[in-house]
């Protein structure tokens, strides 16, 4: 970065006209967190330099052989200057061996124009640098920056109370919110629900136009006044243009002179949305190469913490200092977040999600089990038989096998928390050149009920296409219940936050329901079933009006108990006790300003709100799946309208999705904002969302006194309210895929009944006789038949029918003589199956493509 500078020594000397320090050390503070005491947000640096607090202060090891002082940056952006005022810069700087450095404040974007650059000298001992100057720039693109490059030894770099003081206070942040019209973004379904909210202080109902892409006016009508909005505090107005189905793109809605941004009415609205939700988890994807055949030049990259230099690597990783005296190979997984730590509580939740997505296609009437079959999505499986989204899960459940203890060890068949840097990973910073050692943290319950979950629900999908990992993920889910079970309270330290988060949890009792749920639906043993039907979740209310996450897990297991077809005694208050969360949630969202099925205690919002309110979506989805009420559907949906931009920040949370998305995620890879070389967020990727918390310092100086759902910004710095995690672009994706399979509208009735009913049975294997029933007034001709198998089921044989498994899917075609049923009659057949574990009845059929009752 060639700098054309305006020279400046340090110890108080200025150019002419300057201001003494004295006229400005009572001046407005332009940095941010110069003492480090909140960590490192919103500095950042160049990864040939990479940094962490030590002792207060922030020290970057700085690698050798560079060329000039630019070659190593460590800065701040966003610093406000004023022309014609008067500064004061200073800093306490120190370095390992000699050297010296540039210490500017300059323009962030070309030319670098500075204010201040002057060479400073550096040595063991901590010394304080001080200058005065009078600005000749107005921007609020200003940096600050140590430019620490040119040196032929690697070297370590320490600074502290960094201050640039005077100019006016930085003005108060405003977002851009753009038209009061709030749409979603991207748009609506033909059959769907479309509502928008229009921020007015009008108390009259407002008239409102519909327009096509060529301005003409193709509907009319009148808003609803709502009033005021506690978690904004804007005044609205709420529009519902539902009745108009007319398929097109460019469609926008004006009303109190306001015009929205434009949004489309498609039945696939949401089939991109789908695939880049789900892409996003290959893009985290630790120790193998990112394909530029699958996501771009833009994103691809080689493969991280493999222990190729400077990566020390997962390959072969020790604990924390007193921990254990082992050392695993945990490689693979997710990186959890904007970080490249690895944490099992965030990855459990995900990969349940994940595998969800795909198990649901198997009992909801309205879904498409080909949308993510094998060769659906971008990754490097594709076409090996087994469905995509398997295999995207697959790479996190080895992973989380990894972190178990092993036999012969204290606490064996325990899981270890987590795996992350010894400090915080410096931003920007590719994976394949972290140099930080890596560290295994203690085992906890949490993270071994985790593993024993999705181990056990990973089981039963995948024994139609791997018995042999299946039966591996079986025994991996049984060692580790038991280990929870004879270790029950272990508990991950809250203070445990160095380089990673703690992810603690005290209460673990959610957790043990999971996982004798999955456990029971896997297996039907009658061990798993009364640890079930003995927990307090079972009869308890699991769905609060805030949501579900990585640490309140009861509702993943209800919905699964719920869904999945077991032998469950009580299946049906089970299924009750979801509907009835569903008609609170349509209550809650009937009285909101935006339709949102969310509602937090005292109407805060929180660390990651947007995965939880679009987890209330996937109690309503499910509500939906089990009932067919299009009430649920319609709430279920406007949870994905709300990130997509309708929502009173006016902003679509997703990546690349609507006309003002998100772009500076929080993340350190995908970090253009700080390093245009690098990347933005990929298309995709969710954001946090509002959180009233203020947790880092960008939001803390930007934000302070918003409404609830007004706090949030689009920085990278901005970790607590910008930043991206596993578990929560899984809920996107759940949604995503929920909401593309609605582009078709209602079931289609097949207008008959299925019977299934098991007659005889052995060891390992059973006989079922399935009876279809025309109940249509129309005969049924060249009829086939389709069922998936909710276990480790295979089909051996069959009579008066041919039968063929592909997967978990059965299709069934008629002997000829059966080939036809007329109005009211039934055609039967047999079939002999084996199986390893539990063997459900189904509950979805087809009949040509079209559910069955049953």
């Amino acid at each position: 970065m060639l700098i054309t500078a305006l020279v400046l020594p340090f110890a108080g000397l200025t150019g002419g006209g300057a201001a003494t320090a004295s006229d400005t050390a009572d001046a407005a503070e332009q940095v941010l967190n110069g003492n480090f005491d909140a960590g490192t947000a919103p500095w950042w640096w160049t990864a040939n330099s990479p940094a962490a607090v030590v002792d207060g202060r922030l020290c970057a090891e700085v690698a050798g052989g560079t060329s000039n002082a630019w070659d190593a940056i460590i800065g701040q952006n966003a610093i406000t200057l004023v022309d014609g005022e008067s500064y004061e810069f200073s800093f306490t700087a120190s370095a390992s061996a000699p050297r010296t450095v540039l210490a500017n404040v300059q323009l962030a974007d070309p030319p670098y124009t500075a204010q201040v650059s002057t060479p400073t000298t550096l040595g063991a001992e901590p010394r304080t640098f001080t200058t005065t100057f009078t600005s000749t720039a107005e921007t609020s693109a200003g940096q600050v920056a140590f430019q620490i490059g040119g040196g032929a030894e690697p070297w370590t770099f320490c600074v502290d109370d960094v201050s640039l003081r005077g100019g006016a206070e930085p003005p108060a942040y405003e977002p851009d919110t753009g038209p009061r019209v709030r749409v979603s973004q991207v748009g609506y379904l033909p059959t769907g629900p479309k509502r928008a909210t229009v921020v007015t202080g009008a108390t009259a109902p407002l008239g409102w136009e519909l327009k096509d892409a060529s301005g003409a006016v193709v509907e009319t009508g009148t808003a609803s006044p709502h009033g005021l909005d506690p978690s904004s505090r804007q005044s609205t107005q709420l529009i519902d243009f539902s009745g108009f189905t007319a398929h097109g793109s460019g469609y926008t809605l004006t009303a109190d002179g306001e015009t929205s941004h434009p949004f489309d009415i498609t039945p696939g609205l949401y089939d991109a949305l789908r695939s880049d939700s789900l892409a996003f988890f290959y893009h985290q994807r630790s120790g193998t190469p990112i394909e530029a055949s699958l996501v771009g030049t833009d994103y691809a990259r080689p493969a991280g913490h493999l222990q190729v230099a400077p990566n020390q690597g997962d390959v072969d990783v020790p604990c924390q200092p007193g921990v254990c005296d082992y050392r695993l190979d945990v490689r693979g997984g997710w990186y959890d977040a904007g970080d490249q730590g690895k944490y099992v509580v965030n990855g459990g939740i995900a990969t349940a999600q994940l595998l969800g997505q795909f198990e649901r296609t198997k009992t909801a009437p309205v879904s498409y089990p080909d949308a993510l079959g094998d060769g659906t999505l971008r990754v490097p499986e594709r076409n090996n038989g087994v469905p995509d989204v398997l295999d995207e899960a697959r790479w996190e459940l080895e992973f989380l096998s990894r972190m178990q203890v092993p036999a012969g060890q204290p606490l064996a068949g325990m899981v270890h928390h987590k795996i992350h840097d010894a400090q915080w990973t410096g931003l920007p910073q590719r994976p394949e050149l972290d140099a930080q050692p890596r560290e295994l943290h203690p085992p906890s319950t949490a993270a071994t009920l985790n593993l024993a979950a999705v181990a056990a629900q990973g089981a039963r999908l995948f024994a139609p296409y791997d018995g042999v990992f299946s039966d591996r993920l079986l025994e991996t889910a049984r060692t580790a219940y038991a280990a929870a079970l004879a270790h029950p309270d272990v508990y991950a330290s809250p203070a445990d936050s160095t380089g990673g988060g703690a992810y603690d949890d005290t209460n673990v009792s959610d957790e043990f329901y999971w996982a004798a749920a999955e456990l029971y639906l896997t297996t039907g043993e009658n061990a798993f079933l009364n640890a079930v039907t003995s927990s307090p979740h079972h009869t308890g209310d699991v769905f609060g009006d805030a949501g579900f996450s990585w640490n309140s897990l009861a509702a993943i297991a209800r919905l699964d108990l719920a869904t999945v077809p077991s032998s469950l005694p009580d299946r049906e208050a089970v299924r009750a006790s979801v509907r009835s969360a569903a008609n609170r949630y349509v209550a809650i969202a009937e009285a909101d300003a935006w339709d949102l099925p969310f509602a937090p205690a005292g109407g805060e919002t929180f660390w990651g709100s947007n995965s939880n309110v679009l987890n209330n979506g996937v109690v309503l989805a499910v509500a939906y799946d089990i009932s067919g009420d299009t009430r649920y559907r319609d709430a279920a949906l406007a949870t994905v309208d709300y990130v997509l931009g309708r929502n009173p920040l006016n902003k679509s949370y997703v990546a690349g999705y609507g006309e003002a998305p998100v772009r500076n995620l929080h993340h350190r890879f995908w970090a253009n904002q700080n390093d245009p070389s690098l990347p933005i967020a990929p298309p995709g990727s969710l954001a946090g969302g509002p959180n009233s918390g203020l947790q880092d310092p960008i939001a803390a100086a930007k934000l302070a006194g918003c409404a609830p759902a007004m706090c949030f910004i689009d920085d990278i710095g901005s970790y607590s309210t910008n930043e991206v995690a596993i578990n929560w672009n899984s809920a996107l994706a759940w949604m995503a895929s929920f909401a593309a399979d609605q582009g078709g509208g209602e079931p289609v009735s097949g207008r008959c009944s299925v019977s299934y009913q098991q007659v005889g049975s052995w060891k390992d294997g059973f006989v079922v006789r399935v009876a279809v029933t025309n109940t249509g007034v129309r005969a049924v001709t060249g009829w086939r038949l389709s069922f998936a198998f909710a276990g480790a089921q295979r089909l051996l044989d069959s009579w008066d029918a041919t039968s063929v498994q592909s997967g978990a899917t059965v299709t069934v075609t008629p002997a000829p003589r059966a080939r036809t049923i007329r109005p009211g009659a039934t055609s039967e057949f047999w079939f002999r199956a084996e199986t390893s574990g539990a063997a459900p009845a189904p509950t979805l059929f087809r009949l040509n493509g079209n559910p069955c009752t049953s």
